[in-house]
């Protein structure tokens, strides 16, 4: 779990969040214990670059717990998956 930094303190020392951040840390700021921001090392990865590119952002917290927080039980309706499993269920 990634180290919180209030905006205060993060403004009041932003030198050394920034050096923690520029060494692999990763920062949440909190605003009256709220999380507000993320701060992360600027990666040069291709995912990273695509997600400049579109403007979009990227996932907070490990790929595993996401892909588990997405899973439905059962294939989605409308899916292929779906459509077999309902004819193989009127056979």
């Amino acid at each position: 779990m990634p180290a919180k930094v209030a905006v205060r303190e993060l403004r009041q020392n932003l030198s050394r969040y920034l050096d923690r951040v520029k060494a692999g840390e990763e920062l949440v700021v909190t605003e009256r214990g709220r999380e507000v921001a993320r701060l992360t090392p600027f990666a040069s990865d291709d995912y990273a670059a695509l997600s400049r590119r579109f403007g979009t952002t990227t996932p907070i917290g490990r790929l595993e717990e996401i892909a588990e927080r997405l899973k439905t039980p059962g294939a989605p309706a409308g899916t292929t998956d779906a459509f077999l499993a309902e004819s193989r269920g009127t056979r």
